[in-house]
This record gives structure tokens, sequence and C-alpha cells, in this order.
């Protein structure tokens, strides 16, 4: 392999890769001993053992994945939810209610290793560099896959459990000095009608063409469909995982392709079909009453070539509506928007994580703030443009409900947003406690590395 073409990044995380593969499956004695010497245990955890490599793995996966700066804190961490985990692992497998089936090992293995194989650039990339073939490493990693489904279904089931009552949330606001409380930026709560532009029969040709070249050549066996969702496909959610959703429900997309994956043959490529987010077409992987795993492969129709005249139009004879003849904004948004979300909400936006409806002014992005500065309380804007959740181009009317200035953060006007912190905060002590409990009823010990980063701390 040809290292020179690599930019540091991606070599950042080929190392973390090869470390994080290569010591998932040597947390045992018997494959500790066949480690090279410069490798050691770290820790021991019940039966188990924590090696160097296993941390430095979960450490180089942290500074990229999320940028950060390696220290002898965040080794410490490290070591630390890797301990965390182990000690899971050992109380769930003491709570008989608790399974994991072969099935759902596979299927999440198999997830996994798409992923890493779409990350490296492919599987014989992947078995290069774990010296191993794709059937071997499977095998190797299934059990302690297994633990960490077992795991985390485990730590669910506590944090699930966990709720803030208003008086938590009013006792965890009280515990702030008035003088300490952050201030927030500018708020506004708006709602919106949506038309998308019509596609044009140049743009839907275009697509065509592409998308059906991509299934010949699939069909074919000219190249795998997982190569050629990452060359070409335009869905930012599955293009770097080889086109891969896993354990979606039918409900969860749209009515046009959940049409299509119902009645797809297990394994086969459905023919190109249409939906509000251009051509796909898709292949069925396993399907469990309305829940499938698929992998599917979307060509956008060129915005360029779209025309937005018509929905232009139709928003100014919506503003019309509502500024000269008093039409409830409300109910036009319900009858005419084409965006579902907030369609089936009178048109209101809210944060869709958290369904806060009080929302940051200057995290909605430029084209939302162009048109939100210009305007007044109560106001309803001509149409404008505007890119959607989902990374779609539209144009809608925006009435602007109200708009909260700049201030101190006040449990009256920002329950929600303090509700949500203090949640966390409370799973957060409540998990911490939990662990500790956990811990003291298992054998740790910790050695090496590990002694000499936590004396000197």
């Amino acid at each position: 392999m040809n290292l020179s073409v690599l930019n540091k990044g991606l070599l950042l995380r080929f190392i973390a890769l090869f470390l994080i593969l290569g010591t998932l499956v040597s947390a045992t004695p018997s494959a500790a001993q066949d480690q090279k010497i410069l490798d050691e245990i770290v820790a021991v955890v019940g039966s188990n053992i924590v090696l160097q490599s296993e941390v430095d793995g979960y450490v180089l996966g942290l500074i990229s994945r999320q940028q950060m700066v390696y220290s002898n804190e965040l080794w410490q961490s490290a070591l630390d939810q890797l301990i965390n985990e182990k000690v899971l692992v050992i109380h769930a497998k003491r709570d008989t209610n608790l399974v994991v089936t072969d099935l759902e090992v596979d299927q999440g293995l198999d997830s996994r290793l798409d992923a890493m194989k779409a990350q490296v650039g492919g599987q014989a990339v992947l078995e290069d560099l774990y010296g191993k073939t794709e059937i071997e490493i499977k095998a190797e990693l299934r059990e302690d896959y297994r633990d960490q489904i077992l795991a985390e279904n485990f730590r669910r089931q506590k944090i699930n459990g966990i709720k803030a009552t208003p008086t938590d949330v009013q006792e965890w606001f009280d515990s702030f000095p008035t003088d300490s409380l952050p201030t927030l930026p500018n708020m506004v709560r708006v709602s919106h009608l949506v038309r998308m532009p019509v596609v044009t029969q140049v743009a839907r040709d275009e697509a065509l063409e592409i998308i059906t070249a991509i299934r010949d050549s699939v069909v074919a066996g000219v190249i795998d469909m997982e190569n050629m969702a990452e060359l070409f496909s335009d869905d930012p959610g599955s293009a770097e995982k080889g086109g891969l959703y896993m354990d979606m429900s039918l409900s969860e997309v749209v009515p046009e392709f959940a049409a299509v994956a119902a009645r797809s043959p297990i394994g086969a490529y459905s023919r190109v079909f249409e939906t509000k987010f251009g051509l796909h077409f898709l292949r069925v992987n396993a399907r469990r009453g309305d829940r499938i795993d698929y992998n599917h492969i979307l060509i956008a129709f060129d915005e360029r070539k779209v025309d937005s005249g018509p929905a232009i139009a139709f928003l100014t004879q919506m503003r019309d509506s509502v500024v000269t003849k008093h039409a409830s904004f409300a109910v036009l948004a319900s009858l005419n928007s084409e965006e579902e979300t907030s369609k089936a909400t009178g048109g209101r936006v809210s944060d869709p994580k958290t369904g806060e409806r009080n929302l940051f002014l200057e995290a909605l992005g430029a084209l939302w703030q162009k048109t939100l500065l210009t305007m007044e309380v109560g106001d309803v804007s001509e149409p404008s443009e505007v890119q959607l959740i989902d990374g779609r181009r539209a144009f809608h009317i925006v009435k602007l409900e109200a708009l909260i200035p700049e201030h101190r953060v006040d449990i009256s006007t920002d329950y929600k947003l303090i509700s949500q912190r203090a949640l966390e905060y409370k799973q957060s002590d409540i998990m911490q406690k939990w662990l500790s409990e956990l811990k003291s009823s298992v054998y740790i010990d910790l050695r090496g590395k590990a002694r000499d980063t936590l004396a000197n701390n």
C-alpha cells in the first residue's frame, strides 16, 4: 500500500484502525501471550485484561474522530472507559434477563466491518492491514462484539429509567449563582410554509442516465454496490458506509422507498425508483417484520437545473392570503407546505432532537438569518430560498412569531433547554455512582503505564 498518497488525517485513521482491530480480540490471557514485547498489560478486570495497545488504539480513535489533542489525562480517560465497559460486561452476564441473539451479533458485526472497509478503502485493504481474511476477522471479533452489545443493553436499561422531575430541574438550576449563569444569544420562534422547485426533464434525464449506468455496472458484477455508493451516492447519511442502513423500520423511510423495500427480494437489486430526494435503487440484505437492513444508492437531481418559478409564485399567493385576507398561516401551512415535519404542526419549526421551539438565530444558518434579520414579530416574509434539515433546497415564506433578545438564561423562558441539561447532569451523576458500586464487587488491578499515569496525576 502506497502511504505516500495518504494525508495526515487518513494515515492517523489507518493507525487507529490497525491498533483497534489488533486489540479487540486480544483481551484474553491466551491472546496476550502472543503480543509483542512492546505491548503490556495495563489493567486486570476480573478475569479479563486491558492491554496498552488497546488503550492506545482507543485514544487514537478519539483523536481522529473528535480532533482531540493527546495528553496523559486523555489516555487515563480512555483506560477508565475500557475498564468501565469490562465491568458492565461482567455484571450484564450476571443478569439473566439480558439476552443477545446470534442474529443481533451477526448483523451488528457485518455493519461494523462494512464501515471499517469503507473507511480504509475496501475489503482487500482491511484484510491486508489485519493480516487475516474477513471471515477470520469476523470470527475473532464475534464474542468481543457480543460483550459490547450486552454491556450497552445493560447500561441503557439503567439510564432509561432516569428522569428529571420539575423539582430536579429547579434544584439543579438553583445550584448556580445568578452571576455565573451563561448568556444566551438571540432566539426566535418561527413557522414556515415550504414549496419545492420543479424538477426539469433535463435534470431528471441526467439523473436517470447516471443511476442506470451505476446499477448496470453493479448488476453485471463489474464493481460492488458498496464501492459505487462511496463514489457516487448523494445520500450523506450512508455514502461513506457503502450505502448501508441497519435495522430501519419501513415507517422511518418515505412511502415510495418503503413500498419498494417491502417487496424487494432479499439480496436482489431493485428497479430504479423516485422519491423526493432523487432517484434510487436498493438491495435489501435482511428483513425482520417491518424492519430491514439495506444498501442503497441515491442520485439527486441537479439543483442548478430545476425551475423555482412555480414555487415562488405559489408562495407569493399564500403570503398575500395571510397579509391582505387575514388567512391563518397555520392552516395554510398544514394544507400546502411540502416539508412534512413542520406541515404536521401547522408550519411550526422546532429542534428535531429536543422539540424546543425557541431556536438560536445564529444556529439556523445564513439563509434563515438573511430572511429573519429584516423582519418584525408578526411579519410574514417574502418568498426566499432555504436549505431544509435533510439538505434539500427549497423555497419558503416565514412567519416570525417571537424574538427573544440575548439574555441571561432564565428558567421561565428557557425551561426546556434547562431541563435537558438537568437530565443529562442527573444521568451522569447516577451513572458514575452506579459504576462505582459495580466496580466495588469486581477485582481491578492497574499495572505498568496505567499505574504510572495515575501516580503522576
